[in-house]
């Protein structure tokens, strides 16, 4: 991977997640502070969902399977880093939710790295077998 990739896929994954970061500013209550049945649907569904628009990233940007992992690191990590700030802040970038609420969405986005990340080193390995 060139640099130039590398650093598309860092900025591309600093504006999924400022995406994603006002999304839950404004949404959060709807999903986070909800019914039980809705919260799990979501908490199914966003990392699912996350994992695949990460993976059509891969593809359309031609990255080979070997690369898949350092790729999606690339990805995730400005968010990573970005997470750790709101949910250090929860009241200052997502006033609309409760603080108890910062719980559930640190569970979302464990989950939701977790998979995306488990994905692309399954797939790196595969590759190197």
């Amino acid at each position: 991977m060139s640099l130039q990739e590398s650093v598309s896929l860092v900025v591309l994954g600093l504006t999924i997640w400022i995406l994603g970061t006002v999304y839950f500013a404004y949404a959060g209550p709807k999903v986070l502070e909800t019914t039980e049945l809705r919260y799990w649907v979501s908490f199914v569904l966003t990392p699912v969902m996350s994992a695949a628009i990460s993976i059509a990233i891969l593809r359309w940007r031609h990255i080979s399977p070997p690369n898949w992992a350092t790729a999606m690191l690339l990805l995730a990590i400005p968010g990573m880093i970005g997470e750790a700030a709101v949910l250090s802040h929860l009241p200052t970038f997502m006033p609309k939710l409760h603080g108890t609420s910062g719980s559930r969405y640190g569970a979302f986005l464990f989950a939701t790295y977790a998979l995306a990340l488990g994905v692309a080193v399954i797939v790196t390995l595969r590759a190197k077998l």
